[in-house]
């Protein structure tokens, strides 16, 4: 009894090993190949349960997830300048056919970015070795990125693998230039500055050459007008008094010595030291229409 117990035990055993070597899963994140005696005879993309010869034939699995080079210190690169520039840069890859991948690495993903960090530092190099600084920091990153990609792409191919994108991060100077650059960047910036200043300070004394020139002109032709208007009111006024002159010319006479009188005896402290019997008194000793008076005495 105790035999037969054992027996079937043995039994279920063997039966539950081979039914596990039986089958096998692939889930979303994998994909498989299956060998047998080395060599692959199947490839699984899509993941499922799926069924292999057991113990003649094993299965092997690789990640399909997306990957990320990302070095932690910065490549050195040389311009055309023969200047240096520390570049940071990521890679973003996956494997895309497993079988190409397994045949050219190993399946070795360590062996795969090697191979993938090699081919862009190599592009790397030979892109900035025909580039100016300038033009690697800001003018030409894009199209540096996007030569990267490609040929990265084109080397994927053949060890099965697809790269899916590759950025410039972070382009700087080594820190042992970067204080003569920035001092030069300083000294150009002032140079400009001045240059700057000097044309403005020339423009601006140009303005006002031009606008003192312009007020110039413009008072002497409105002094100009003003006098040929002065000239024509003067002109007017003594042609007004001409013909007052000669309608009434008693009148007239009078008119101005009023004048003179008010202009003459304007503030209180004028003092005016004059013979009482000179014209400038006649209308006080002889008012027009009345009868002549005893002329002043003394002073007025």
């Amino acid at each position: 009894m105790n035999r037969s117990v054992s027996v079937i035990a043995v039994a279920l055993i063997a039966l539950l090993l081979l039914v596990s070597n039986l089958f096998y899963m692939v889930n979303q994140t994998q994909y498989a190949l299956v060998f047998q005696l080395g060599e692959v005879v199947a490839e699984r993309m899509e993941p499922g349960l799926y069924v292999k010869a057991p113990l003649l034939q094993n299965v092997r699995y690789f990640d399909r997830r997306i990957r990320t080079i990302d070095n932690n210190d910065p490549e050195r690169f040389i311009t055309a300048e023969k200047k240096p520039l520390l570049v940071d840069y990521f890679v973003k890859w996956q494997v895309s056919d497993p079988k190409q991948f397994y045949v050219s690495v190993g399946g070795d993903e360590r062996r795969a970015q090697v191979r993938l960090t090699q081919t862009v530092n190599d592009d790397l190099r030979a892109a900035f070795a025909k580039r100016t600084v300038h033009e690697a920091v800001s003018g030409e990153r894009e199209t540096i990125m996007e030569s990267m990609r490609d040929r990265a792409e084109n080397d994927a191919r053949q060890i099965g693998v697809k790269v899916l994108d590759v950025r410039i991060r972070r382009v700087e100077l080594p820190p042992e230039v970067t204080d003569s650059v920035y001092r030069r960047m300083e000294a150009e910036r002032k140079r400009v500055a001045n240059e700057l200043r000097s044309t403005g300070a020339g423009e601006a004394e140009k303005i006002r050459a031009d606008a003192d020139r312009q007020r110039e002109v413009i008072l002497a032709d409105a002094f100009r007008e003003a006098q040929e208007i002065k000239g024509g009111g003067d002109a007017k006024a003594a042609a007004i008094y001409s013909q007052a002159y000669g309608k009434n010319p008693e009148f007239y006479a009078f008119y101005r010595s009023l004048e003179n009188y008010q202009l003459g005896f304007k503030s209180r402290a004028d003092v005016l030291i004059l013979d009482p019997s000179s014209e400038f008194f006649r209308y006080f000793t002889n008012p027009p229409g009345g009868s002549a008076k005893s002329a002043p005495s003394g002073r007025h």
